[in-house]
């Protein structure tokens, strides 16, 4: 049923909204032979604080982003690839409920829906467009992802040095463990490709470990020329979550025009056969 919904007049409508929300920072979305296949709101674990975010799931790619008014305005546009992508089902914790653990090359993160059927058909709609989009595409699926940030809350004293957090000595995470350390610990930047052509903090601990792995790789390769690394600068900590905020309480799930519907008693599904 997908390929038929790539050429409908319906799914480009419904493709180009979401890229008028995104509007005008956004990338383009559409595509030859993409369809869109659900939409929803969910939590997403963030640095300071669980966040809503707006999920939109297509059959070769994820996208989400901050909500500024639902259904109208997005920011922080997030593309991953299907292929990139490897979930981990958890079970409920004190403080996340339906939660699952979303893993990438560039960043790993928490997620959790309003219901355990919510959480369960997100589930099995992403690992199903995953494996007929890595069929389709011949691509190898990705073995390599990024750490899980520790957040800000789980730790008062620096996960190195132990000193203790206040109003001056801020928090801080190191790209490669996770871990939430201060600024005198986490000076060091290096490239990890992975997660960005540009420099990236890290905490001391690995950034000698990662000098040691370049120096192993290029070892032989370059004699009498220095590695190709970025020395430790000083700047300010990653406020990639900042500006997200709270929203209201999450808002139904909705998937591509049916052939069988699901009603639970807070949301909707629309399932694709």
């Amino acid at each position: 049923m997908a390929p038929r919904l790539a050429f409908t007049e319906d799914n480009a409508l419904r493709i180009a909204a979401v890229e008028r929300a995104f509007a005008p920072s956004g990338k383009s979305l559409s595509k030859p032979g993409r369809v869109l296949v659900g939409e929803g709101r969910l939590m997403k674990l963030c640095r300071r604080s669980l966040q809503p975010k707006m999920f939109f799931l297509f059959n070769d790619i994820m996208v989400y982003g901050s909500i500024v008014v639902h259904r109208l305005w997005y920011k922080n546009q997030h593309i991953i690839p299907l292929e990139d992508i490897i979930i981990e089902d958890l079970a409920d914790s004190l403080e996340m409920k339906n939660q699952w653990l979303l893993r990438t090359p560039k960043k790993s993160f928490y997620m959790s829906a309003a219901s355990e059927k919510e959480k369960q058909a997100w589930i099995c709609r992403i690992m199903e467009c995953r494996e007929q989009q890595l069929i389709s595409s011949r691509k190898e699926p990705t073995t390599s992802f990024a750490t899980t940030w520790i957040p800000d809350r789980a730790s008062h004293i620096c996960m190195r040095c132990a000193d203790k957090f206040t109003v001056t000595q801020r928090r801080h995470h190191c790209r490669q463990c996770g871990f939430v350390v201060c600024n005198s610990c986490s000076k060091c930047r290096i490239v990890i490709p992975a997660i960005s052509k540009k420099p990236v903090r890290v905490c001391t601990l690995c950034f000698n470990t990662l000098l040691c792995e370049k120096a192993k790789e290029e070892a032989g390769k370059r004699s009498s020329d220095g590695f190709d690394l970025e020395m430790p600068v000083y700047e300010a900590s990653s406020d990639e979550d900042s500006d997200e905020r709270e929203e209201d309480d999450m808002m139904p799930i909705q998937w591509a025009k049916p052939q069988i519907i699901y009603h639970p008693k807070n949301t909707r599904f629309a399932y694709l056969k």
